[in-house]
């Protein structure tokens, strides 16, 4: 692919939204971090017209299609215009479907979707997420006393990402931004330790993040912002503050969002 074009494109075709899919794609990802790729989800597909349209789109620039489709003439139609196409698609649910089918001697209900049906669960979740942007970098400091989990830091330390995520896996998320000119909520200091997790990060990590961050705004990369001193000044600030709170302090440096999520939730818990 030309300069400034994605590394990997992955279809992620689905006969219900493609969440499935979309959250083995980018766990894989990240593995290779840094690595340029874009996903393209195509949710609800239910024909084969749909089929070979992804199939045509994904051969014109050798992407890589990933699919769950529960329906079984729709997987059927996929591994067909896979193999006439010369195109790499990858059955995530299909060959364990059928193991499940024959291991248990029932029929799957072949209904799409069915991992999204409005339950308690679903509600929770949503619940989560409305949380989650509701209290994001203190917007609203009464969410620190109400959250399952309170997340501190510098800026760029994946907080949003981060409350959004764990919103998705059911926690009540509030997150509080750590700024030396700016004095933290009072309530950040009645909590449990425990609900309070301290995000650090390397100073040339963050140096370079912040750089392209300004470039994304179309601002100088050598504003305060992003200068070594700031950024040094600004971790010392949050480390004081994480020391006064007693929380366990976690370091994002070169980690995936799904990977810190998943050390706070075990940490959460067990704690």
């Amino acid at each position: 692919m030309s300069k400034g074009n994605p590394e990997v494109v992955v279809y992620v075709v689905s006969d219900a939204a493609g969440d499935t899919g979309e959250l083995v794609v980018r766990a894989a990802i990240a593995q290779f971090h840094p690595i340029s790729a874009e996903i393209r989800r195509s949710p609800f597909i239910t024909d084969d017209a749909g089929l070979q349209r992804i199939a045509q789109q994904a051969k014109q620039i050798d992407a890589i299609v990933l699919y769950t489709l529960v329906i079984p003439h729709l997987r059927d139609s996929m591994r067909r215009l896979a193999e006439s196409s010369g195109i790499v698609a990858i059955d995530l649910l299909g060959s364990f479907i059928e193991t499940l089918e024959m291991r248990t001697g029932r029929k799957s209900r072949q209904e799409p979707g069915l991992n999204h049906v409005l339950d308690a669960d679903y509600f929770r979740k949503v619940e989560a997420v409305e949380f989650a942007v509701k209290y994001d970098d203190a917007r609203d400091t009464s969410g620190v006393l109400k959250a399952d989990i309170v997340l501190v830091g510098v800026s760029r330390t994946s907080k949003t990402p981060l409350s959004m995520y764990l919103a998705h896996q059911k926690f009540k998320v509030a997150n509080v931004p750590l700024v030396p000119e700016l004095k933290p909520p009072d309530e950040l200091f009645k909590l449990p330790k425990r609900k309070v997790i301290g995000l650090t990060i390397g100073v040339p990590y963050l140096n370079t993040i912040r750089k392209e961050r300004l470039k994304a705004l179309g601002l100088p990369n050598n504003a305060s912002y992003a200068t070594t001193d700031r950024i040094e000044k600004e971790l010392q600030y949050a480390d004081t503050i994480m020391k006064q709170l007693g929380c366990v302090v976690i370091d994002v440096s070169h980690r995936a969002v799904e990977e810190t999520a998943s050390l706070i939730m075990e940490y959460v818990r067990t704690s």
